[in-house]
């Protein structure tokens, strides 16, 4: 016992001169924050592919984007609409582009929903693609004629309206076709039948015109006939939002497990070389998120949001296993 408190006690004594050590030792100075990531990319103007025309809240969005994302690279950004085929002609312009300065602004359906869709798709929306960030989301406005009832009254008169009643979209696969299916569900089994038109201006009409009794559209087309008085605004998608405080949510009106926006992403090639995807990753957030964007986007109707590509892929994933499912159960399908 006496010899191992002897060798206890000498450790301790053998310690100390280190233990001053590295108390007087000098104080490693705090880490600095990361410098902005140089890369040689790009060389040349970057093409920036919309599959909607001019003037569509999808080529806005990609505009306000451009300007700025031109001076953060030090090289023209160029917008050029590719429209179609719901936007599915330009994102497969992206997928199959070699020259690393192509990318292109999407939307919900061209990553998640078009492979369910379409039998001959020509792209492959979960491998295709280099996920670069969320940009906008927004949510819909479930709209009825003005003499329909509001809140829980609403849904009562459809489901008693069966498959006498009707809603419209901007065609087969639409997220407003989607999402009325998925709302049928969420709002107690209702009948309502789909009759497909070839944009909102026209779903508008058939509204007023008493060939439809409701239809999910975005918010701008919606608040013009809100606020006239033409219209009457049941609830929104995705919760209370700021593009239309005045407007209640779809929960409010007890409509449980139901939440759907419309969104646009950045992405490139698959191809897309790691500069290329460093240096995006590190400016499109930034600007999205900046001020004056975000303020330019929520003029257009659009929330910023301006994520890292891990927020993009978890989104198109979680998304694209609720769409995958009411395409499945509803058995839609396009040609």
């Amino acid at each position: 016992m006496k010899v191992f408190k002897r060798a206890t006690l000498l450790i301790a004594v053998l310690a100390l001169p280190m233990l001053a050590a590295a108390q007087n030792a000098p104080k490693k100075p705090a880490a600095k924050e990361a410098a902005p990531v140089v890369t040689n990319w790009p060389t040349r103007p970057v093409k920036l592919l919309v599959g909607f025309p001019g003037g569509s809240t999808p080529d806005m969005a990609a505009r306000t984007l451009a300007e700025p994302l031109s001076r953060a690279l030090g090289q023209p950004v160029i917008v050029e609409n590719r429209p179609g085929a719901s936007g599915n002609i330009a994102a497969d312009l992206v997928s199959k582009a070699t020259d690393d300065h192509t990318l292109g602004v999407v939307i919900n359906g061209n990553l998640t929903s078009a492979k369910m869709l379409y039998s001959k798709l020509p792209y492959d929306p979960a491998k295709d693609f280099a996920h670069i960030s969320l940009l906008t989301t927004a949510p819909l406005v479930l709209v009825a004629p003005v003499n329909q009832p509001s809140g829980n009254a609403f849904f009562l008169a459809a489901r008693n309206g069966g498959d006498k009643w009707n809603y419209g979209s901007v065609g087969n696969g639409s997220v407003g076709h989607l999402g009325m299916e998925l709302l049928k569900s969420s709002a107690g089994n209702l009948a309502a039948v789909h009759i497909p038109y070839q944009g909102n201006p026209q779903v508008v009409t058939a509204l007023l015109g008493g060939q439809i009794q409701m239809a999910l559209v975005p918010p701008g087309i919606a608040l013009p006939q809100i606020k006239a008085g033409k219209l009457k605004a049941i609830g929104l998608t995705a919760g209370r939002s700021a593009l239309a405080s005045e407007i209640p949510s779809l929960a409010e009106a007890e409509v449980r497990n139901f939440n759907l926006e419309v969104w646009t992403a950045l992405v490139g090639p698959a191809r897309l070389s790691k500069a290329a995807q460093t240096r995006l990753a590190q400016e499109v957030p930034r600007i999205i998120r900046d001020n004056d964007t975000r303020q330019k986007l929520f003029n257009q109707g659009w929330q910023a949001v301006g994520t890292a590509p891990e927020g993009l892929t978890s989104r198109i994933r979680n998304e694209t296993s609720i769409m995958g499912g009411i395409i499945a159960i509803r058995g839609i399908k396009i040609e």
